[in-house]
């Protein structure tokens, strides 16, 4: 019996290199683990107290996600951050996701345009920023924000296409993540939100479109100029 009780509390391997993997991705995304920073084995296996086998599982699979980039002979590096990237991923997911709404909007129902209205209220109800006074990050608004717009694409009925979506999402957060600040201070977000939102409920598909699409393209141009600037 105590043995049987041992075996359930030890995680598998496959488990470990999982849990282990969405650490690190969470770290890089947030960029606790900043671009370009070269990923040594012997800070790894200490700062997440795990062994060398499911690290290189973690990395080889971030890695396939270009979040990561492996160099023969020198390693692992957490990818670095530039203006065409942004752009590539800010043309690409204002396209793929352009279309996973118009899809949705097609294909809706007065559950979905329900569902939504319920991850909008939530979102409104959440503060940005846990200090009025200055940004902190509120990683409960970010859940939140994430199913909003999760919830908009959701019925677009291709699977792949919200797969594809998720990892252009990751990809660009962490160029959210490094121009939050600003952001906060001269952008109204929740303004954004709510018109997209009418768009939708009111079927009007080609603005609800243009609309999300400038949403993303706003927030390009922000990070931008600040990425611009920190580096003039």
């Amino acid at each position: 019996m105590d043995g049987e009780i041992a075996i359930k509390g030890a995680e598998s391997p496959a488990t470990l290199a999982t849990t282990i993997y969405e650490r690190l991705k969470a770290d890089i995304l947030s960029t606790t683990l900043e671009p370009g920073r070269k990923l040594q084995l012997r800070f790894l296996t200490q700062h997440y107290d795990a062994g060398q086998t499911p690290l290189r599982e973690a990395l080889n699979r971030l890695s396939s996600e270009e979040l990561v980039v492996g160099k023969e002979q020198r390693g692992f590096f957490v990818k670095p951050i530039s203006l065409e990237e942004l752009r590539e991923l800010t043309k690409t997911r204002c396209w793929v996701e352009g279309l996973a709404l118009k899809e949705s909007m097609a294909n809706g129902t007065a559950e979905w345009e329900e569902a939504l209205l319920v991850a909008h209220h939530r979102l409104e109800r959440m503060p940005r920023s846990l200090n009025p006074e200055r940004f902190e990050h509120s990683p409960e608004w970010e859940k939140l924000h994430r199913a909003f717009h999760a919830l908009l694409i959701r019925g677009c009925g291709s699977r792949p296409l919200i797969g594809f979506c998720e990892q252009l999402a990751d990809r660009l957060f962490r160029y959210r993540a490094m121009s939050i600040r600003k952001a906060f201070r001269v952008r109204k977000v929740s303004d954004e939100h709510r018109q997209i939102l009418a768009a939708v409920l009111n079927h009007d598909i080609t603005q609800a479109v243009t609309l999300l699409q400038q949403h993303y393209e706003k927030t390009a141009a922000i990070i931008e100029s600040d990425l611009q600037a920190s580096h003039s």
